[in-house]
């Protein structure tokens, strides 16, 4: 947290200055060499009046994954000078290329969010993230990034936090909107690496990916400001997410070996389901053989693939366990 006399002085972030009371846009490398196109991510910065934490909102680490970039440019839009206490950088584009293009990854074909906190002197990848970590994430307070599903599937409006670490879990619950899921995150991941480096951090995953969804922006747009207010950045409402609507554990019905085909879902989204449940089916289009895709477990399906040509071990439905329905 910072001082009066400290907030006083303006912002220094990425060779510009940004004086209390003041929003900025400027490009994360202000030249234009070629080099310096693979790292031309816009940079928002949102200063308020008096002094209070800096919160980081990242999108587009995945080019594809369209909501969470509407969530962090219409989040920051909204953002009133004359209340907010502390400040909020917003990286809505990181990987600005795919955002364009639509791709999932970057122009070397790595995956930018197995990269953090990344090097110098890495790939392409490598190098995003170091710049990223190094220059703009270390000033944050708190971070929340923001995704939707990966390629062919969809998710429900959900949380994914470490919930061993209690700052963590207080901030996911405080976003006040859809589920919390339990994990730490894959090595290399910015939301595992933020909080390794001390920076509470939570992810929010919502809808498909390659469009725009108001309903799930809307919510994501909403947890932001519900985040915003925990961290008293704001004199909004506080809202919490019911303890029982916090999952602890997960788990992925995939494709059985050699059940390839075409697949025909009968559950949806957000559906409790039980062990035996038939919960679609896998056409095989040269045998006309057909193979139901069973439960395993109990739980909610949070996340599903959408109807499209599968093979063995393709996940199909993510279950969460979870006490009672939300």
């Amino acid at each position: 947290m910072n001082t009066e006399d400290d907030w006083s002085a303006s912002l220094q972030l990425l060779g510009r200055e940004i004086a209390p009371g003041t929003k900025s846009k400027f490009p994360f490398v202000p030249d234009r060499s070629f080099e310096a196109s693979y790292v031309n991510a816009p940079v928002f910065v949102a200063r308020g009046a008096t002094p209070g934490p800096t919160l980081c909102l990242s999108a587009g680490i995945h080019g594809d994954e369209l909501n969470g970039v509407e969530v962090a440019r219409r989040a920051f839009a909204q953002i009133d000078l004359q209340t907010l206490r502390g400040a909020v950088i917003a990286l809505i584009a990181i990987n600005a290329e795919g955002v364009r293009t639509g791709n999932r990854y970057l122009s070397d074909r790595r995956d930018l969010n197995r990269s953090f906190p990344g090097s110098a002197g890495g790939s392409v990848a490598s190098i995003i993230a170091h710049a990223v970590f190094s220059k703009v994430v270390k000033q944050c307070d708190a971070l929340v990034d923001l995704h939707t599903a990966s390629n062919q599937s969809a998710n429900v409006p959900q949380i994914r936090a470490d919930l061993s670490n209690p700052a963590i879990r207080e901030m996911a619950i405080h976003f006040g909107r859809g589920i919390v899921v339990g994990g730490e995150g894959p090595a290399g991941s910015l939301r595992r690496e933020a909080a390794r480096a001390g920076i509470p951090a939570i992810i929010y995953e919502a809808g498909e990916p390659l469009r725009f969804e108001e309903d799930e922006i809307e919510r994501g747009v909403e947890g932001v400001q519900n985040i915003m207010a925990y961290l008293n950045m704001t004199d909004r409402e506080i809202q919490k997410i019911a303890d029982d609507c916090v999952y602890t554990r997960s788990k992925w019905v995939r494709v059985a070996r050699g059940h390839g085909g075409f697949f025909f879902p009968a559950a949806k989204l957000g559906d409790l389901v039980r062990i035996g449940d038939s919960l679609g089916k896998v056409v095989d289009p040269l045998t006309d053989a057909s193979f139901e895709v069973i439960a395993s477990i109990e739980g909610e399906i949070i996340g599903m693939a959408v109807p499209q040509p599968v093979l063995s071990g393709y996940g199909l439905f993510h279950l969460a366990w979870k006490n009672s329905v939300c």
